[in-house]
């Protein structure tokens, strides 16, 4: 434990150091974010960097290189294979938002059909090289699901990275909701006895960490598909290396309350025609609409966080050997 929480400790001071070179190198490129037209109140916003995942997954791979004894436990290369994918298609899609670009962003529709080929594979990779494939239940037990397995993995791993990237809406929203959740899947992983996953877990929440001391508000950077994508996906991949995988919607609740209220509104929109069942969505919007600032939609979020990955870790605790 001690060294899965300094190895979070350094990779906080390292995204520290390493952020300030990178968002100054951003600004230098004008490399900002264009703002939807939909959102006039966050106007304001325009041109601040985007990229700003870089921050995050740089020191990640640094020190998770050094730290975690990756050729003793080759399982971890899974997670970060899924960092560097779902990064990849983030960055292409974070160039189609920048200011005075004609290319445009990748569509939700390419973005999950291209999470869900890769979710794929790394439920193959759980199933059958890892062999993680149960559920657990609390106050119930832990079943073997067998190949239904695969279709199940698959399916948090989509709709995590989705939930996190629609998440990403304010000055450290998605930083800290995904730092917390980390942070609750880090101490699982030591009470299982899997320290090199919790050491892991730990390693990312110090960079994300390190990428709020830049993306608080009001944020120098913007944390963009780079990060959110990435975040999502491997999230979603220790929660399943845990085997706590059920517990997400609770230990992520704001990335339930976030995408449940866009499939909400989408939903209702097309059904009735036109009508809306939220000033604007996803709810951090909503909320802002009706009054609250973004300081305190974002704290208040952390909030319910926390106490969601406290239950969580909890629940974690009460399944039955």
């Amino acid at each position: 434990m001690i060294h899965a929480l300094f190895s979070g400790v350094i990779t906080f001071f390292i995204a520290v150091a390493v952020g300030s070179p990178i968002v100054n190198y951003l600004r230098r490129q004008k490399i900002g974010k264009e703002i939807s037209e939909y959102l006039p109140e966050h106007q304001h916003k325009a041109g601040t960097p985007t990229f700003g995942g870089f921050i995050i997954w740089l020191p990640t791979f640094v020190v998770t290189a050094v730290a975690v004894d990756w050729w003793k436990h080759q399982s971890i290369l899974l997670p970060l294979g899924m960092i560097g994918i779902t990064m990849a298609a983030g960055f292409v899609d974070d160039l189609g938002t920048l200011q005075h670009r004609a290319q445009k962003g990748l569509s939700w529709r390419f973005k999950i059909t291209f999470t869900a080929l890769f979710a794929v594979a790394a439920a193959v990779v759980l199933y059958e090289y890892i062999e993680v494939e149960s559920i657990n239940i609390p106050y119930v037990g832990s079943y073997s699901l067998g190949l239904f397995y695969i279709p199940l993995a698959a399916g948090v791993i989509v709709a995590t990275t989705s939930a996190v990237a629609v998440s990403d809406g304010m000055d450290g929203l998605a930083g800290g909701t995904t730092l917390i959740a980390f942070i609750a899947y880090g101490i699982v992983g030591f009470i299982q006895g899997q320290e090199f996953v919790a050491t892991f877990a730990f390693i990312i929440a110090g960079s994300t960490l390190g990428f709020l001391w830049y993306n608080a508000h009001p944020a120098r950077v913007i944390m963009g598909d780079t990060g959110a994508l990435a975040l999502g996906s491997s999230l979603a991949v220790i929660a399943l290396m845990t085997g706590q995988w059920l517990l997400l919607p609770v230990i992520g609740i704001v990335f339930v309350a976030e995408m449940g209220s866009n499939l909400i509104q989408i939903g209702y929109f097309k059904l009735s025609g036109g009508k809306r069942v939220f000033k604007r969505a996803p709810f951090h919007h909503h909320l802002n609409l009706i009054g609250w600032a973004e300081t305190q939609v974002v704290t208040r979020f952390w909030l319910v966080s926390i106490v969601a990955a406290m239950a969580g870790v909890a629940l974690a605790l009460e399944v039955p050997d």
